[in-house]
């Protein structure tokens, strides 16, 4: 017999199958049970209440490093880590397309939960890092885009809703309980308790997590089938401005979130500073606002069903709104906790948007588009503290501890002029979301391409929804 010859051709083609097979394995091994949205929900919860531990002893270390400035450096920290975020997220989110999303969840909230130590060994290194762990500040796209790989159209709403449900519950207990430790036995045991939460998260994704992507669904091969465009923010940008319905969502997400992302970073400040709140008392502000976004979230799937996601985005910018209003006008402590309960009732806006995303968008893309919207966050993210901080400036607003003098801010007609500045921009941002389609209407009747036909048969049912995308296709090849 002539023994058959091997061509160079037929042992690449064993090498790479033996290495998919490996991949293959890899990933089906690692994690506990099936992917779902338990899993995304333990990981976003472990995040935030390490860093909701630190909330009260972050002004403290920021008043005694920048005694000066506190004010606007907290915004030029949070301004260089929303800038940052704002142009990974793109890559990031397209990498996860490609890779999966269990490696980026191990990143993002590696990095994210980094600097946590840093806070008792060197100061102005804790605020460096988290100015650079910006780069990582993605968490809520890996999740989301998580959370769409293991449910369908109809179940996506209100896991949406959990997932933006349990961010708050992470925030009820943990800014209470850092604050009473801080108080009983110092920063340094606070620093110690969020670290352990932080390497617990670390440890549960990198244990129990599973993969939720197939493989199917993924590019073929072990390089990253994505091109330098997909890493360019302001390329992907000008691409969505392509599609007038993404155009629009990301102005509503822009003007809504810019005046969003500054109220959080200094409302906590504003309200002891200016307000006269003591920190039990802001303690209990976020405990309450947090109780109640988590009722706000878990009925969220039935606002969508019954109002349409337009209408729920619409509705929860109403809300968006009204607090601000309330928190510029306002000058009594009772007008600061009414403001809080319109502060929860408007935050069911983003997962409302993020659901509108994720059924109008191709299976394969879901990181890409959620990256998007969350990279204009992080935009927000940016330039919010900065825009809240020299509107204070301009209006002689000083939130600095030792030179606040008590009692003043309420001799002013307007209090907080940022927020009011803020519910203007909302404003806006309600008019544009009016002019949004209907559910379901983006790209008319479009075909399923083979992508999302080999995803339905891989879970046996349509998880990307009426296969309009909100990216043309040909943004695939980004």
């Amino acid at each position: 017999m002539t023994p058959t010859k091997t061509t160079t051709t037929e042992v690449e083609m064993v090498i790479r199958n033996r290495k998919t097979v490996m991949k293959d394995s890899i990933m089906t091994m690692s994690g506990i049970g099936d992917p779902s949205v338990f899993h995304a929900l333990v990981v976003i919860f472990l995040e935030f209440f390490a860093w909701g531990l630190l909330t009260m002893p972050i002004i403290s270390v920021l008043n005694a490093t920048f005694p000066d400035h506190t004010f606007l450096m907290n915004g030029l920290i949070m301004g260089i880590k929303g800038i940052l975020s704002f142009l990974s997220a793109p890559l990031i989110g397209a990498l996860s397309d490609v890779w999966g999303r269990k490696f980026f969840l191990l990143v993002t909230v590696f990095f994210t939960c980094a600097p946590i130590p840093l806070m008792t060994i060197n100061t102005w290194w804790f605020f460096a890092m988290i100015s650079i762990s910006g780069v990582f500040a993605v968490t809520f796209s890996i999740v989301f885009a998580y959370v769409a790989d293991v449910t369908t159209e109809a179940e996506r709403s209100r896991a949406y809703g959990l997932v933006s449900a349990t961010f708050a519950a992470s925030m009820v207990i943990s800014p209470a309980l850092g604050a009473y430790l801080m108080d009983l036995y110092g920063e340094a045991l606070v620093v110690a308790a969020a670290t352990a939460v932080a390497v617990l998260d670390v440890f549960f994704i990198m244990v129990a997590v599973p993969e939720s992507l197939p493989e199917k669904v993924r590019p073929s091969g072990w390089g990253p089938a994505i091109s330098w465009e997909q890493a360019d923010p302001f390329a992907a940008l000008r691409k969505v401005g392509a599609e007038r319905t993404v155009l629009m969502l990301c102005v509503a997400v822009f003007l809504s979130y810019l005046p969003e992302a500054g109220q959080y970073s200094c409302i906590f400040v504003y309200l002891k500073l200016v307000m006269g709140f003591g920190v039990v008392q802001v303690a209990i502000f976020i405990a309450i606002v947090g109780v109640l976004s988590i009722g706000v979230q878990v009925v969220l799937g039935f606002l969508m069903r019954s109002l349409g996601a337009k209408h729920t985005i619409m509705v929860g910018l109403l809300f968006e709104m009204l607090q601000l209003m309330w928190y510029g006008f306002g000058s009594r402590t009772w007008m600061m906790w009414a403001a809080g309960v319109l502060a929860a009732l408007g935050s069911l806006t983003y997962p409302a948007i993020s659901a509108y995303v994720s059924v109008n968008s191709r299976a394969d893309r879901q990181g890409v588009v959620q990256g998007m919207v969350t990279g204009v966050r992080g935009l927000c993210n940016g330039l919010g503290p900065a825009m809240f901080g020299v509107i204070f400036y301009l209006f002689h607003v000083d939130l600095n501890e030792e030179h606040q003098r008590p009692g003043q801010e309420n001799e002013r007609i307007v209090p907080g002029p940022p927020f009011v500045l803020g519910a203007l921009l909302v404003i806006c941002a309600l008019l544009v979301a009016a002019f949004l389609p209907e559910d379901g209407t983006v790209g008319g009747n479009r075909r399923p391409s083979p992508v999302d036909l080999r995803f339905e048969v891989e879970h046996g049912r349509r998880v990307a929804g009426p296969l309009a995308p909100l990216m043309a296709p040909e943004s695939a090849a980004l």
